[in-house]
């Protein structure tokens, strides 16, 4: 008799296909990034090496009937390359909309001294430049990514309190930074302080048509909780990612769940709160971009298929 914790056997890919049918089109269930090997036999059916085989690995994932978007994640790091772009461009189905990560030069307050010793504490002379923003990341998805392009997602880690920066202060200056942008892409702000998650805030992203990115993570109120704070549906969009449980580092859940193919830890709230926004979506008729991560519960593709089935029954 096997348990929830064993590993699974291969998705009833035709059955999943039903299911998905079973979902409004403008629900769209992703997985923060792609490439695990630990996927073999829920999402892959070929071997692939451990490296550069991105793109390959992305048009066979968006083949699973239960993905219609994807988190890229690596952009956080530095922006895509032209190259780059065009593979994953040849890689998707048309219309197939990617929720891009941007490029942490503009959103990180304090320079890292492990990404950058040197300059480790200081301010980042780049914190927040529109221009930075439009010719480094926004120029190339447009001439290379356009059909796959979805909102871009400005990741705001975590600001120490030594940097002395109140909420009132870092809502001025997103203010400027989103009416500094170009109005013609969609963008979501996901913030790691959750003192930032003021009514300020709200108003601020609600006046730009910007959405809060409902994010489990480490010191962060559950989703649920974020839900229900006023105004937060702001934007003609939702977005989420189940990043982490509530109260767990990023390296503990990572030495918990890897290889990531089987639910090794269930989070019934996490799941609940999914099922929530997708109710919340579908009752104010706009999309919804849900993307899972390895580390919420063990294997993202799972989480997803619990989520699906529990809001295909919830919507009838």
């Amino acid at each position: 008799m096997t348990s929830l914790f064993d590993p699974p056997g291969p998705f009833d890919t035709e059955e999943l296909g039903r299911l998905r049918q079973r979902l409004p089109q403008h629900i769209h269930f992703g997985t923060s990034t792609w490439t695990y090997p630990g996927w073999a036999g829920l999402v892959y059916h070929r071997s692939y090496p451990k490296s550069g085989a991105g793109a390959r690995m992305l048009e066979e994932y968006a083949r699973f009937p239960l993905f219609t978007t994807v988190g890229i994640d690596s952009s956080f790091y530095a922006p895509l390359s032209d190259a780059t772009l065009d593979r994953y461009a040849r890689a998707l189905p048309p219309g197939f909309r990617c929720v891009c990560k941007v490029w942490d030069q503009i959103t990180v307050h304090t320079v890292s001294k492990l990404r950058d010793p040197a300059r480790g504490g200081q301010s980042n002379p780049d914190y927040l430049d529109a221009d930075l923003f439009e010719e480094a990341v926004l120029e190339p998805h447009r001439q290379h990514f356009a059909d796959h392009t979805g909102p871009f997602v400005f990741e705001f880690q975590a600001i120490p309190a030594s940097a002395n920066v109140v909420p009132l202060a870092f809502v001025d200056r997103l203010d400027r930074f989103l009416g500094a942008l170009p109005r013609d892409v969609n963008y979501a702000v996901e913030v790691r302080n959750s003192e930032f998650l003021i009514p300020a805030y709200f108003a601020v992203l609600r006046e730009h048509g910007v959405a809060h990115v409902f994010n489990s993570w480490t010191r962060m109120p559950p989703i649920g909780d974020q839900l229900d704070l006023t105004g937060a549906i702001g934007a003609p969009f939702i977005v989420a990612r189940a990043l982490l449980r509530p109260g767990r580092s990023y390296q503990e859940a990572v030495d918990l769940f890897a290889p990531y193919d089987r639910i090794r830890e269930p989070c019934p709230e996490l799941r609940t709160d999914l099922v929530r926004l997708i109710e919340t979506a579908v009752e104010t008729r706009i999309p919804a971009y849900l993307l899972v991560n390895n580390r919420a519960e063990g294997s993202a593709p799972l989480t997803i298929e619990a989520v699906a089935r529990m809001a295909a029954d919830r919507l009838g």
